[in-house]
């Protein structure tokens, strides 16, 4: 699959581009641009919220980093179907059985008083 220059994920791209520019102004001009509103100094409040809008961006460069990532099916397939461990069937065990539960309230438990889920039919 052939793309353009810019990747596939270009909606994270521009986030992440939006977020750097945006962070980066409002940083720069937190540290010199004398900023006072009716003698307050303003200039803390840019850099702070700068550095929190780039540390936001990284968000955005993580996700266009990780859509951007190929991966051949087979290879794909190789490394799922080799997964046989302790954690892979505590997974499959207990993903089968939230997928067996009937949908209705978010409790996580049987409610007290309650027979518990009724008898498995076989096939």
């Amino acid at each position: 699959m052939a793309s353009g220059g810019l990747g596939r994920c270009r909606l994270a791209l521009g986030l992440a581009l939006l977020l750097d520019g945006a962070g980066m102004g409002a940083l720069l001009t937190g540290i010199f641009a004398r900023l006072r509103v009716r003698g307050q100094d303003f200039g803390d409040l840019l850099i702070y919220s700068g550095a929190v809008l780039v540390f936001l961006s990284l968000l955005g460069w993580v996700l266009w980093y990780t859509g951007n990532l190929e991966l051949a099916p087979d290879e794909l397939g190789r490394d799922y179907a080799a997964k046989g461990g302790t954690l892979a069937r505590l997974a499959r065990k207990i993903s089968r059985r939230w997928s067996r539960r009937q949908p209705g309230p978010l409790a996580l438990g049987p409610v007290r008083g309650s027979q518990g889920p009724p008898p498995r039919e076989t096939v």
